[in-house]
């Protein structure tokens, strides 16, 4: 730390070139298309946001810097995935900050939710997020997945930036009924992830393996996903 010429008064260090100050980054400007990808949950995304916004960094639930690309980057392009939702039952795994999960269940209230997260201070923020934005259709369990005891089977699993296909599969596959699908998001490199796979692929005996490309033409990056269905 420099010194200070007045007691008392803290000189910060002089940042790296091309380093932006956290204290000066802006949250990104609601996009119009939130609107009509949530609707009549607007407010409820919006609360949200806000809070991950305020708290996110503090609980290193998202990086320094991630504010100005917040919405776009992080909230819109998890519910970009909600119409591949069908009404049921569906986990999440490795929720961590709520994307997708929470995203998810903000957006589609007609679908059940299990918030599955292993980090005690992620299970407490996720929990407190369901309870100030009053999220009945949500429960979280604290728990690694592959030690996820579950009332019932999930209908669908989806996971966001968990680990390498061939690693998820085990993770994932397990805990869903036969005929169930796995939504798992991916970015460039799903294609080439699913070819790397296809030994925990014909393990796990899934099926119908694709990856959809989502938001095209909507948003300003699109999303991928590997669809898979479980026999």
């Amino acid at each position: 730390m420099s010194e200070s010429a007045t007691p008392g008064v803290r000189v910060p260090e002089p940042l790296a070139p091309g380093t932006a100050d956290p204290e000066l980054v802006e949250l990104e400007k609601e996009p119009a298309e939130a609107a009509n990808l949530f609707g009549a949950q607007l407010d409820l995304v919006r609360a949200f946001t806000g809070n991950l916004a305020d708290q996110g960094e503090i609980l290193g639930l998202i990086g320094p810097l991630e504010l100005p690309r917040l919405w776009s980057r992080h909230i819109l392009n998890c519910a970009i995935v909600a119409p591949l939702l069908r009404p049921g039952l569906v986990g999440d795994v490795g929720s961590g900050s709520g994307l997708p999960g929470l995203v998810l269940a903000i957006a589609r209230p007609d679908v059940n939710f299990v918030l599955i997260e292993p980090m005690e201070r992620r299970v407490a923020w996720l929990n407190d997020q369901v309870a100030v934005l009053g999220l009945k259709n949500v429960t979280v369990v604290r728990a690694r997945a592959e030690e996820a005891r579950l009332k019932h089977p999930l209908d669908q699993v989806t996971a966001r930036a968990v680990s390498a296909l061939g690693k998820l599969i085990p993770l994932t596959a397990p805990l869903v009924r036969s005929g169930g699908e796995l939504i798992l998001m991916k970015g460039e490199g799903a294609q080439r992830e699913i070819e790397a796979a296809a030994k925990a692929i014909r393990k796990y005996g899934l099926r119908d393996v694709e990856v959809i490309t989502l938001g095209a033409g909507v948003l300003p990056e699109v999303t991928r996903v590997i669809r898979a269905t479980v026999d």
